[in-house]
């Protein structure tokens, strides 16, 4: 299973040559002040306090942080970093300062510096990230800035500092929440960047705000979606979003007193140009307006406010600000470089895109998991297609929805062309006391042979993976025209697979017509690519396209509510 943990490029360092970075004046010393016996511990003691002393700092306020340090316990790392056998202090910011001989970083004799100073600046700009300033104690920061008086004050204020700075790091480079375990559904993990790692970083810096800029995800999917939070918030202090009055179901033709509303409403979220309609007759650009509108919220497109419609013109403005926030959240779990190649599955958008030297080069509908069997979150490989697969059907569907056909009626699959196995050996279903079968004590594999009846249609894209998901062809070709489409038992069913087949795997010498000429033998034939492609299943209810469009979508999973919780217990913890 490949871990989307994005490339921390600013942090690239790894433990060992951290290590051999540091230098560990005191290492020693736990071991020696460890030895037990009399007599010659007395020189030992003596030994220690020497070393003590030589590895003291003569600066003063190097020696005041040095002290601060000893004082205050090291804040514990986060488990998203992988320490492994080096020693926490190490990697912290004790670990930070003792191998820089405790020079400060963001003050000096005189007081807080320029750096320090646009650090507790860019605290405080942090809600253009979606992130809360009150977590990195912004105003206590300005406090402690004003008032230090003397080596202790300036030393508290620095390590303070470095501390919140690893904190805003983190967040920002790897998000505020672990996802597993806000969601088991969701297996991304982030790495949060090694705190003495990240503080070198900064330091070095030959450009102070750039590297801090840095920290975020370098890519223009969150750099749209933070533009998008800014515009928005700009219309909720503006006044927001006009709420539309409930009213019969509106078709283009029909006359209506709440058009002037609903151009206003459009209006306020760009989508209509005001004075282009005018009157109560629903038509012309209003309708077009509209089906704008419905395109960009997953709905069906088709000029008609019913019901669905009218409950996303009515959504608040507060909430579209929200699922910005919790999407650029998501962003952040996700990694700078997806790939020069791959597959891109947006679980709440039920749609799929293969993406080529960052440009869409395919895109399909596709059908994902019911909210009871709703698909995971992760990323993979897909290293094989299959075409005319045959479909071994899972334990779960065989138990809770065959065997109860077969109790009926013995030969109920023969028509689907579901045949019995035990072992190895095909089983006449005629021969079976189905009776004495349940849930708890199936012996039998079913499977179902390649055909225009096979569960799988006629071709499948295998990323070999713990939750048995994968993409593949459906007879149920009727629910990809549906606006919503979680249907499945959590695998994702893609619209036209071969189209998608002659994509994927055009460099292995396959194109759409040689697929389908496969697919006609009614042969079972498996390509494996020479270079497996990274397929990505995400769940994003909120982004911004190239051309500057705002995506909205319905959260079929429950899994902003989930988000938001966990979001609003962190904040709880911090403050």
């Amino acid at each position: 299973m490949i871990c989307t943990a994005r490339p921390l490029l600013p942090f690239a360092m790894s433990a060992a040559v951290l290590a051999g970075a540091l230098h560990l004046a005191l290492a020693p010393v736990p071991a020696l002040a460890q030895s037990g016996g009399t007599g010659g511990n007395a020189t030992t003691g003596a030994s220690i306090g020497a070393l003590i002393e030589e590895t003291r700092p003569a600066d003063p306020l190097a020696a005041a942080i040095a002290r601060y340090l000893d004082s205050t316990p090291a804040p514990m790392l986060d488990a998203r970093f992988n320490a492994g056998a080096q020693d926490e202090a190490d990697l912290g910011v004790h670990g930070f300062y003792e191998g820089r001989l405790y020079k400060p970083l963001w003050v000096s004799d005189e007081g807080i510096n320029p750096h320090g100073e646009k650090l507790i600046a860019a605290f405080a700009a942090s809600r253009a990230d979606a992130l809360d300033p009150a977590e990195y104690d912004v105003d206590e920061l300005r406090r402690m800035a004003s008032t230090a008086a003397g080596d202790d004050d300036l030393a508290a204020l620095e390590v303070t500092l470095s501390n919140t700075f690893v904190a805003f790091s983190d967040h920002l480079t790897s998000g505020r929440v672990q996802p597993n375990e806000v969601n088991k559904a969701l297996n991304i993990f982030p790495r949060a960047p090694n705190p003495s790692v990240v503080l070198e970083y900064i330091e070095s810096a030959e450009d102070f705000d750039a590297s801090l800029e840095a920290l975020s995800p370098n890519t223009p999917n969150y750099a749209r979606l933070k533009a998008a939070l800014a515009d928005y918030r700009a219309k909720a202090e503006a006044g927001g979003f006009t709420p539309v009055p409930q009213g019969e179901t509106l078709k283009p033709g029909m006359t209506d007193t709440r058009l002037d509303t609903l151009r206003k409403r459009l209006a306020e979220q760009d989508l209509f140009t005001p004075g282009s309609h005018e009157g109560d007759v629903y038509d012309g650009a209003l309708v077009e307006a509209v089906k704008l509108f419905q395109e960009r919220h997953g709905l069906a497109v088709d000029g008609i406010i019913g019901r669905n419609t009218l409950a996303e013109i009515n959504v608040p403005i507060s909430q579209r600000i929200a699922q910005m926030e919790l999407n650029m959240e998501r962003r952040r779990w996700m990694p700078d470089d997806l790939g020069e190649r791959y597959v891109f599955v947006n679980l709440a958008d039920q749609n799929l895109k293969v993406v080529e030297d960052d440009k869409t080069v395919h895109t399909a509908r596709v059908v994902v998991g019911k909210p009871y069997h709703a698909t995971p979150v992760f990323s993979d490989k897909i290293t094989y297609a299959e075409v005319n697969p045959f479909w071994t059907v899972p334990y779960s569907i065989a138990t809770k929805e065959y065997l109860p056909q077969l109790q009926k009626n013995p030969g109920a699959l023969a028509a689907k062309g579901i045949r019995i196995f035990s072992g190895n050996r095909e089983v006449d279903p005629w021969s079976v006391a189905w009776g004495s079968y349940s849930r708890g004590n199936f012996p039998f594999t079913l499977r179902q042979d390649p055909g225009q009846q096979n569960a799988l249609g006629r071709g499948k894209f295998m990323f070999p993976n713990k939750f048995n998901i994968y993409i593949h062809d459906t007879p149920a070709k009727a629910l990809f025209s549906r606006a919503q489409r979680s249907f499945s038992h959590g695998c994702i069913r893609a619209e036209d697979p071969f189209a998608l087949g002659g994509v994927l795997l055009s460099r292995d010498g396959w194109d759409k017509q040689k697929l389908m000429s496969v697919r006609d033998t009614d042969k079972r034939r498996v390509i494996k690519l020479k270079d497996p492609i990274p397929v990505h299943l995400t769940y994003l209810t909120a982004w911004v396209n190239k051309d500057g469009s705002v995506h909205f979508r319905r959260d079929i999973y429950d899994r902003d509510t989930v988000l938001a919780k966990a979001i609003a217990n962190h904040r709880r913890q911090q403050l």
